[in-house]
Order: C-alpha cells, then structure tokens, then sequence
C-alpha cells in the first residue's frame, strides 16, 4: 500500500512526538519520581511524628481533646491497636513500592502501612506512644500523589495537540507540492491558464520553483499556440497548389486513365493532410450529451453507396452518452474506414462491418468489429502509434498511419478508452468505452 507524501510526512512527525514523549517519561522517573517519592512519604512520616509528639507531651484530659480536635479539623483519627485488629496491608494507587520503603525507614523497620482496618478504608499507620500502639488514620487524597491521573490527562492532551500540530506541519509542507502537482496536471491536460503558480511565496524554494514552473507553462503554451498557426498555415500553402495541381491535371491531362491516377494522388495527399491536422488537433473537448443513434448514422452515412463494405448496425435506440458529437462522428468514422481498408474478407472482397453498442454501469462500449484476416497478437500493442502501419495482410490500400491514433487520442480526449483485439470468430475488433450520460 502507498502512502501520499502527506500521510508519509504525518506518520513521521509522530513517530518522532511519541519517541520525545517516551524520552520525557522516562526523564520525569528519572528526575522527579524519587524526589517526589521521598517528599510524599515526609509528608505522611511528619504528620504521624507531630501527632505521637503531641500526645506524648499532652495530659490524659488535653489528650482526648487533641484527638478530638485532630478527627474533626484535620480529618486524622488516632484509635488504640488491638490484637484482634483485622488489617489489610497495600492497595494504595497513590503509594508506591518506594514511598512505602521510605516511610519504613523515617518511622522505623516495624512500622505498619494498611489501607484497611477493621473494615474502614484509609491510609493507616501504626506507632507507639510510650509502649502503648496506636493507629493513625487519614485520607491519603490528601497527601500529594507520586502518580495519578493528572499528569496523564496531561499527557493525553499534549499527545492530542502533538498530533494537530503534526496534521498541520505536514498539510503546511505538502501545500505546495499539492498546488504544483494539480498545475502539473492541468498543463498535461492542456489548459495552461489554470496552472499559473503563486510566485510571491514566503519561501525561497517554493518561489524560485513556482517562477520556473510558470516560465515552463508559458513557454509550452507559446508553443503550442506556434503549432497551432503553423499547422493552419500548411494546411492553406499545401492545399492551395493541390487545388492548383487537380485542376491543371484535369484540364490538361489528355490520358483519362493517367488523369485518374494523378487526381487519386492528390486526393490522397489532400486526406494524408487532414490526418495530420486531426492528430495535432487541440486537446481541449466540450463534454456533452449526446444520442448516439444521431452519431452512428452520420458516421454510416457516407458509406451506404460503397460497394466494398457492408455495415450491420445493432444500437439499442436512445443510448445517450457523455462526449463530442462532432469527434465521435469523426472516431466511428475513422474505426469504419480502417474497416474498409483492411477488413475485406478474401473471397469476396468486402468488408462485412457489425456496429453494435451496449450499456453497463456507466459506460456505453460500442464495438466495431470486421471478418478480416485480423491483426498478428504481437502487433497489437502498437496499432494505435503514430505513423505505424500493421502487416502486409492490413496494409493493402495506402495512408499515413494515423487514424488510430488519432481514435484513441479523441477517445482520450472524451474520458474514455479504446481497446484493440482480435475476434474470437476471426477479424479485428475496436472496443470503444463511453461514459454514459445521466
């Protein structure tokens, strides 16, 4: 599976975050949890030391009073230990393996850490007051925890912010690539105007790339408009003394079968020039909705009267499709001549022609397909190049090698695609795929 540039750029800059927030857990156990370990079980180790100072230098009568006082402002309960005491040692979620070693070391080795006794919770510590044992209990809530949940909302919501920032480093980085590679597409379909990039970018190396991008586009399109002039240019000075040439051939060519031949050539060198002027044509095509049955008719049209081909027509009535009346005309006319051409079945000399159209899904496929002596499969793949003729068995009347190129182009043009095989019966097949119109 490929990754965009985008995702590919994300996944790093979070692979980094997650190995910087791993470091930085592993510095706060280093730096901070030992100390804070020692503070917490200070805090816990000074309170039971102040409150068996307290009652040893206190009276019986003051004594009460002070563990009165200490239950109700301090919430710190002191109660005499008794042997049948039921104890539940450890629990704690906010005392640690550490904490708990510290306070058996301030307040001696025999010193009792529950969070049970007697079937009330708290944090319980034992201690005597001159040989007498007590407990002392208080909330732990109270006492600063080691680790908790506060630090990891913490960690939870930078983790989140880590990962916007990445999402917006990496779409801030992949902007101009996304811009360049839409431009880019744009001057490969042809449309120039569309594929002009901001030159006034903060950063050096996006501007120097956008202005030779621009300068790139203008130069193609100045090229493509010098194409344009010069092809209509040889169009009018070749066809003007062509005229001259049929003309002059007519009137002065007293040999009638030597005059036929001569028009035939120019006629022929008059059809080479507008393949050529087809294949250059432009690229740009207004899409649009169009009967096919109206296409198929004016493409059959002209070859009723031909005596060497036979054309069979099988169109499901109102099948409409997305594309150029005038270049599909041109695409079915241009599939029927190579037909023509070089679909002729040997014995008999004509090309026998099915026209037929189907729709699937979204796509209309119309396939023109003769009873020739086909195409050799290793030939196949390059029918549709420029200026590429097939075998001897498809090369019997002559031409410039483009019309299919030219249909595949125009195809292309339109959305759709073009696929070229041999029949299973026999002959030579042209598969063309139309998006259909909704």
């Amino acid at each position: 599976m490929t990754l965009s540039l985008f995702w590919r750029t994300f996944v790093l800059l979070v692979l980094f975050l997650a190995g910087s927030t791993v470091a930085w857990i592993q510095t706060f156990r280093a730096l901070e949890h030992e100390p804070r370990a020692i503070l917490t079980a200070q805090q816990i180790a000074t309170l039971v030391n102040l409150s068996r100072a307290a009652l040893v230098h206190s009276d019986a009568i003051a004594r009460l009073s002070l563990i009165k006082t200490l239950a109700e402002q301090e919430a710190v309960r002191i109660v005499p230990r008794e042997p049948p005491d039921i104890v539940e040692l450890g629990g704690f979620a906010t005392l640690d393996a550490l904490v708990q070693d510290e306070l058996a070391r301030r307040l001696g080795g025999g010193t009792t850490i529950a969070s049970r006794v007697n079937g009330e919770a708290g944090l319980w510590v034992a201690f005597t007051i001159e040989g007498d044992a007590y407990w002392l209990r208080t909330d732990p809530e109270r006492l600063r925890p080691v680790s908790g949940r506060t630090w990891l909302i913490w960690l939870v919501v930078a983790a989140a912010l880590s990962l916007v920032g990445a999402a917006a480093i990496a779409r801030l980085i992949n902007r101009p690539l996304k811009q360049l590679s839409f431009a880019a597409s744009r001057v490969r379909e042809g449309d120039f105007d569309a594929s002009r990039l901001d030159e006034l970018s903060k950063t050096e190396e996006i501007r120097e790339v956008n202005i030779g991008f621009n300068r790139m586009a203008q130069q193609l399109a100045k090229i493509e408009q010098d194409r344009a002039v010069m092809l209509a240019g040889i169009s009018h000075d070749l066809r003007t003394p062509l005229a001259r040439m049929r003309l002059e051939t007519e009137m002065s060519v007293t040999d009638p079968v030597a005059r036929d031949h001569m028009a035939a050539d120019i006629a022929q060198l008059d059809a080479i020039i507008d393949k050529f002027l087809d294949y250059a044509r432009p690229d740009q095509v207004r899409l649009q909705p169009v009967n096919l049955d109206t296409v198929v008719e004016a493409s059959t049209y002209p070859f009723l009267s031909s005596d060497d081909i036979r054309i069979t027509v099988d169109i499901p009535p109102g099948l409409i499709v997305l594309g150029d009346e005038v270049e599909l005309i041109r695409v079915l006319s241009n599939l029927l001549e190579n037909a023509r051409r070089y679909g002729k079945t040997p014995e008999t000399g004509v090309a026998a022609v099915e026209l037929a159209a189907r729709s699937r899904n979204e796509w209309v496929a119309v396939r023109v397909r003769d009873q020739g002596l086909g195409v050799a499969p290793d030939v196949l793949g390059r029918l549709t190049k420029p200026f590429f003729r097939g075998d001897a068995a498809r090369t019997a009347a002559s031409g410039a090698g483009l019309g299919l190129a030219i249909v595949e182009k125009t195809v292309q043009r339109m959305g759709g695609s073009l696929s070229l095989s041999n029949g299973s019966a026999g002959g030579f097949v042209a598969l063309v795929r139309l998006k259909k119109a909704t």
